[in-house]
Formats: C-alpha cells, sequence, structure tokens
C-alpha cells in the first residue's frame, strides 16, 4: 500500500512538471543582479537586420555576424557602401530599463563611407517597429545613443544623443538640433568601452561611459515635420514612451560584445 502511495505521488509530481512551462535552453535567464543578456555570444538569434534598401530580415552581404562572443559589423564583402546604412532590431519593445553595451571600432571605414560615419555606431532606443520602415528608409524614426572613437587628435565625444525623427527636453526647452555632444571623454584606438543608458518611459533619458553621467535629456517625442514620424502619430500623441532597440552598422566595423539589459519599475 505504501509503495502504492509513494508511486502515485512520484506520477503526480512528473504529471505537474510536464504541465508547467519551461523556458528555452536558450531564452535569456536574468542574473542575481537583474541583468539580463539580449546576445547570446553564439549567434544573432533574437535579432533582426534591416539594412537600406533590403526587406527586413535581409542580412546584406552579412554585414552582421557573430565571431568570437560577439555582434560584429563588417563589410570585407562589400564594393562600396553605397548608403546602406544598416540596424540590428532586438525582437522586443521596452519601456523603462537600463541597458548595458560593450563596444569598440576596429579596421578601416567601409570604401565610400561618408566622413562624418568614420568611427560611428549607436544603440537606438524607442525604435518605430522595423516592420513599419520604409525599404529604403536610412535610420528608423528613433532617440540615438551616439557612439564615436577618437579619431587620433583633437577631443571627440561619445555617447552623444541624435535624434532620427525625434525632438526631446533639454533643460526645460524642446530641443530639435539633430545632435548634441556629451561631456565624455575621449577613446581613441580599438579599445572596448562601456555605454549604459537608462531610459525612463517618456521621462528622463541617462547616458553613461564606463560608469559616469555624461548626458541627460528628457521627453522623447515624434518630429510632427518628419515624413516617418508622422505617420506614427496616432490621435495627436507624440510623446514616446516605449519601443524597439537597435545597433547601428554605418560604415565602419564595430564590435558588441555584450548586450544587458535591466528593466525598471515604472
Amino acid at each position: 500500500m505504501f509503495r502504492t502511495l509513494r508511486r502515485s505521488a512520484a506520477l503526480a509530481v512528473a504529471a505537474l512538471a510536464l504541465a508547467l512551462p519551461v523556458a528555452p535552453a536558450d531564452e535569456p535567464k536574468p542574473k542575481d543582479d537583474g541583468w539580463v543578456p539580449l546576445f547570446n555570444g553564439k549567434n544573432l538569434d533574437g535579432w533582426t537586420p534591416k539594412i537600406k534598401g533590403y526587406e527586413l530580415g535581409d542580412n546584406h552581404n552579412d554585414t552582421f555576424r557573430v565571431a568570437d562572443g560577439a555582434i560584429q559589423v563588417r563589410y570585407d564583402k562589400y564594393d562600396t557602401f553605397g548608403s546602406k546604412f544598416g540596424h540590428l532590431f532586438y525582437k522586443e519593445k521596452f519601456s523603462h530599463y537600463r541597458i548595458r553595451i560593450e563596444y569598440r571600432f576596429v579596421g578601416a571605414q567601409c570604401k565610400d563611407g561618408p566622413a562624418w560615419a568614420t568611427r560611428n555606431s549607436g544603440v537606438m532606443l524607442h525604435c518605430q517597429d522595423p516592420k513599419t520602415m520604409r525599404k529604403d528608409q536610412d535610420f528608423p524614426v528613433s532617440i540615438e545613443a551616439q557612439f564615436l572613437g577618437g579619431l587620433g587628435k583633437g577631443n571627440r565625444s561619445t555617447c552623444n544623443m541624435c535624434s532620427p525623427g525625434t525632438h526631446v527636453v533639454m533643460n526645460g526647452k524642446l530641443f530639435t538640433t539633430h545632435c548634441t555632444n556629451s561631456k565624455s571623454k575621449t577613446f581613441d584606438g580599438d579599445q572596448w568601452v562601456t555605454a549604459e543608458i537608462e531610459v525612463n518611459g517618456g521621462g528622463a533619458i541617462k547616458h553613461y561611459v564606463n560608469g559616469e553621467l555624461v548626458l541627460e535629456y528628457e521627453k522623447p517625442q515624434l518630429d510632427e515635420k518628419d515624413a516617418d514620424a508622422k505617420k506614427l502619430i496616432k490621435d495627436g500623441k507624440v510623446l514616446l514612451e516605449e519601443g524597439y532597440i537597435s545597433l547601428q552598422a554605418e560604415s565602419h566595423p564595430c564590435e558588441f560584445r555584450k548586450v544587458e539589459i535591466k528593466v525598471l519599475k515604472k
């Protein structure tokens, strides 16, 4: 009798275990400190490329690839850049979060890449759904935390802010200039840099470089005069409170060694 009861209990536990949802083996899991890796270090699972002139999902010329545990942006299969600006989108939207990225620039810029794009990349925040982008659209409507590498002379800050199709409020005033520099130092060469951005929905956004606060602003919003942004305005609402995240490919080879997120309470 006791043996029968034990066997019945064991079967019940097994049935319960089968009924519970099981996360896929490769599904990102939070660390003890709340950070969740968005990049698994092995492949581009969870990420989708959108390159100007090509359909969503077409990784033209193997622009985005994974090697040595990093997402790599490469142009060795290009003859010329041809304004083929690329973005690699993560599959989910986020609203209140901190994102942490380790990046670096390497090698030489692709032939005919614009001068301003030398050692230039970034992470796009509050992006429009990539499915709504035009095939020949340069950049998603978004807020960009712009990554710049030093040019070996002079100052060149990183974790700046650029605003394709958007505006922000800075120091209490609507800021409509496309880009503004942070107060970071210059990072020359191929060194790894840690960028961290805190995004509070439609509220404050703060940029950190290697742990130092270098820029802050608030109230990211759609630019009503921008043709692509205008299509995204619903019921007159311009404030951006959530969106997708994407990594840039702007003609200079670069690498993203770590991409992780910590979701914040609203």
